[in-house]
């Protein structure tokens, strides 16, 4: 009896949590099925995938005058705006919008009727529905998670013809605004095209392709960012809003209009039948204020938007070029279960060497690293504190002269580019090199030249360098080739960047790197999945510290050496073994195995989100858990001890994201299952017992 009426409560609280489920699900655990749909009804087009909305009036012109967090069921608008803002040949228009609202303090619905379109701006001329398009070729590939690309959803196309006043001198000048959304997460793009069908070259010195009257809630909750990026530069701007009256602040300087436009120029002259595409930019609707939930929605969206991130090789850095050195790197990684080799900066290996015998020597190498199962590839400087010859370097629009931020910097849009690429590319076609590292291209860097190939001076420099590294990358995309860049080019096609540290660090004492690198991986991952950042471990010198910050010989130095391999498959993120081996001894090779072996039985939680518990401080427990509601192992935890003295403490694990509702099956590092019942705010009170340096986890299911 008693087994009965506990099968009965355990199917109750299913029931009531997949009611629950289905009447509201959250996005960040569970998946929302709602397609994205566009209506049309009384002069209106709304966008919506159950969690996000943007509505447009069409008429007197194109204008959104909604957009609201389902979820939240907030609305983050308090004015309308125009479309996108353009200065071509020195003339400024907006496209769509409306005007006469009284007030920007709030947007009245009954104000909109009474709204007028500015004779001055480019006219709504109707509207495309179609679907999103891959911004760039993948496959699937190395294990990567299974997401649809391009990523399921809804585009609109708004089509637009020039004002009254611009013609006939620029008819048939045709803009466009894109917006996607996509199904399953709070996120929309948008993007304008300028087609030239004028008969007349135009230059298009700026573009503003998105400006949000945002309300002071809502400006926390709104995640703006673009494919557009590079070297800390931003093309999301919040300023004052100069038509919101009735604020608060004496001298109307709130920050709260938020616009995406390009950090300088584009200044690009469209010659007749020529067409701009503008970057895009991507927006995210919070629902919180929570940081983790903040990184989450984050996360979720690029794992969707830049689905090869998903791709999580182990990796090596080999110091050496030569055959001997390569091969015996590929034997141990092949017998540790690694599956990459970078053939490293200093290494001697150069990827743009156009000499037969090289490229030869290099595709035995390949195939040879190819029948152990382990892919290659090596590193190249693009263009950062690179010196491609006074006629092909950045000139400095100060000096006029070479020179950049980085001392000097080759311009990509220069015709050395050219030839730079089409060496890279020629050499990993001849060898059939899997990886590249590209050192930049760090190119936020302008050019005041006015005789390089593809620019034409100052204003489209920056532009131009972005597209010509953005070619490079989609043709890598194209050969499956897995990319190691710097920069955040993700939403173009790159895998990893830094997860985020200082390579000094990794000059300091062995057990001072190895805790700070922690606090790296915990902080980074706040916004990056474990799979989008790289870590790095110095086996051998990196740029001093001696024999205290190295870990050759690796047998001298085991205890540091697992330390760092623990809480990096720990925590899902792979480093740059820098250096000539992965082991020494048997020892050393049975501990190496010891934690790949960990990584690949827990890969698929280890790969996914971290909840961030207790951030490493050298005092007490540090701990993060991995979660996934669509796996059996919903959460794995890793605890680690950083004192020399034996420490007990009650850890309490956040299991929300894990999707358990009531209890866990917690197992202790591989031993017996233990139930726990979970609080009202989903935490389960977990004790740890841990020696001096020591590392356990757990699991729960």
């Amino acid at each position: 009896m008693l087994i009965l009426i506990i099968v009965i409560v355990i199917i109750l609280c299913l029931l009531s949590s997949l009611v629950a489920a289905g009447e509201n699900p959250d996005w960040l655990v569970a998946s929302v099925k709602k397609a994205v749909r566009a209506e049309e009804r009384d002069g209106e087009v709304a966008l919506s995938n159950g969690l996000i909305s943007r509505t447009f009036r069409t008429a007197p012109n194109l204008a959104t005058i909604d957009y609201r967090n389902l979820t939240a069921g907030v609305g983050i608008l308090r004015g309308v705006k125009p479309e996108a803002v353009l200065v071509i040949d020195g003339r400024r228009a907006e496209v769509g919008g409306l005007k006469g609202q009284p007030d920007y303090a709030y947007l009245d619905p009954a104000w909109i009727g009474k709204m007028t379109s500015s004779p001055e701006a480019f006219q709504y001329a109707g509207c495309t529905i179609g679907e999103p398009a891959a911004r760039y070729p993948w496959k699937p590939k190395r294990r990567s998670e299974k997401r649809p690309w391009p990523p399921a959803g809804l585009s609109l196309t708004f089509r637009f013809r020039p004002p009254e006043s611009w013609l006939p001198l620029y008819d048939g000048l045709a803009v466009s605004v894109h917006y996607e959304m996509y199904e399953g997460m709070p996120v929309l793009s948008k993007w304008l095209s300028i087609e030239n069908r004028s008969g007349r070259e135009i230059l298009l010195e700026s573009v503003v392709g998105e400006i949000l009257a945002v309300t002071e809630q809502e400006k926390q909750r709104l995640h703006v960012e673009s494919d557009y990026v590079f070297d800390g530069m931003d093309t999301t701007h919040w300023g004052p809003d100069p038509d919101y009256k009735t604020q608060i602040d004496f001298l109307y300087r709130m920050p709260l209009l938020m616009t995406s436009k390009d950090p300088l120029g584009p200044g690009v002259a469209l010659r007749p039948g020529e067409r701009f595409d503008s970057f895009r930019t991507f927006e995210l609707l919070h629902d919180s204020d929570d940081r983790e939930r903040r990184g989450l929605g984050r996360r979720r969206m690029v794992r969707a938007l830049a689905p090869q991130v998903t791709e999580n090789p182990i990796l090596m850095h080999v110091r050496s070029s030569d055959s001997v050195s390569v091969r015996r790197a590929v034997d141990q990684c092949a017998e540790v279960g690694f599956d990459m080799v970078i053939l490293t900066f200093w290494s001697g290996f150069d990827i743009e060497s156009e000499d037969p015998d090289c490229i030869v020597r290099f595709k035995a190498d390949v195939d040879y690293a190819h029948r152990k199962g382990i892919e290659i590839g090596g590193y190249t400087l693009m263009c950062a504190s690179r010196d491609a010859g006074p006629e092909n370097n950045c000139i400095s629009p100060e000096t006029g002269q070479p020179g950049s931020k980085f001392g000097q910097s080759a311009c990509l849009a220069s015709e050395w580019a050219d030839s730079y690429f089409r060496r890279v590319l020629d050499f990993m076609d001849k060898t059939g090199m899997d990886v590249i590292e590209t050192d930049g291209p760090f190119h936020g860097d302008v050019c005041a030249s006015t005789e390089y190939k593809h620019h034409r001076g100052l204003k489209d420099s920056q532009l131009r360098q972005w597209q010509a590294c953005v070619n490079f990358y989609h043709e890598c995309r194209k050969r499956g080739i897995y990319i190691n860049s710097p920069d955040s080019y993700y939403l173009n096609g790159s895998n990893k960047c830094g997860m985020g540290y200082r390579e000094d660090n990794f000059s300091l004492p062995r057990w001072r790197q190895i805790l700070i690198a922690r606090q790296n991986i915990y902080d980074g991952t706040f916004e990056k999945a474990p799979s989008m950042g790289w870590m790095f471990v110095p086996l051998v010198e990196y740029h001093g510290g001696g024999e205290a910050a190295t870990f050759e010989p690796l047998s001298a130095h085991l205890k540091e050496y697992e330390w760092h391999l623990a809480q990096n498959f720990g925590s899902g993120v792979q480093a740059c073994y820098r250096g000539p081996r992965l082991f020494d001894t048997k020892e050393t090779r049975a501990v190496v195995k010891k934690w790949v072996s960990f990584y690949k039985k827990h890969r698929l939680i280890l790969d996914s989100d971290i909840i961030h518990v207790r951030r490493p401080d050298g005092r007490s427990i540090d701990c993060v858990l991995h979660v996934n509601s669509r796996l059996k192992e919903r959460g794995l935890a890793m605890f680690y001890n950083p004192t020399d003295r034996e420490l007990k403490q009650t850890i309490r694990l956040p299991l929300y994201y894990t999707g358990l509702t009531d209890r866990a099956s917690v197992r202790f590092d591989g031993g017996r299952i233990k139930e726990y019942i979970l609080d009202r705010e989903y935490h389960i009170q977990a004790p740890v017992r841990l020696g001096p340096k020591e590392i356990t986890w757990l699991v729960v299911e």
